[in-house]
């Protein structure tokens, strides 16, 4: 399967405002803290396997343990991430897959335990982020790894 177009190229003010739009989520210290694991699970959701190809080697990158990002799709049932965390991937998922009549209070009620109202902004941003590039990559079929050189992300030593 190859890449359909070049959305960056045909787009590029668009593109290019998007990716400011991302960087500025990106430089939040909270998001940073729990990025690889957001941008993977809503990756996973979403089925994008260029998105989950590039943040599984992004988060090896940036020294996330192996065993948690193969956790990651069973969160639930895993005892490897924290009470904060598991907010976090609960909201990433509701806000990702959007039931019926929205949000549900209970989870609002979990992340709001566990997080600033500043934090769980940022972090609503990020998924918001996450999702639209999610759909971008799966419209046009942009073939995972295809970018790994302009991202350094060949240091992840994943082929």
């Amino acid at each position: 399967m190859s890449q359909r177009l070049n959305y960056f190229q045909l787009s590029a003010e668009a593109a290019r405002k998007y990716l400011d739009f991302n960087n500025s989520v990106k430089k939040s210290p909270w998001v940073q803290e729990i990025g690889d694991l957001v941008t993977i699970r809503a990756s996973q959701l979403n089925g994008c396997a260029f998105c989950l190809d590039m943040h599984v080697k992004e988060a090896k990158i940036h020294g996330e343990r192996e065993l948690r990002v193969h956790h990651l799709a069973i969160w639930r049932e895993s005892t490897l991430f924290s009470a904060r965390e598991r907010a976090v991937l609960a909201w990433t998922e509701a806000v990702t897959q959007l039931p019926p009549h929205g949000v549900s209070d209970a989870v609002y009620a979990e992340v709001r335990e566990q997080l600033s109202e500043t934090e769980l902004s940022d972090l609503t941003f990020l998924i918001v982020a996450i999702n639209g590039w999610n759909r971008l990559a799966i419209g046009f079929r942009v073939v995972p790894g295809s970018a790994d050189a302009l991202y350094g992300l060949e240091k992840a030593g994943l082929h």
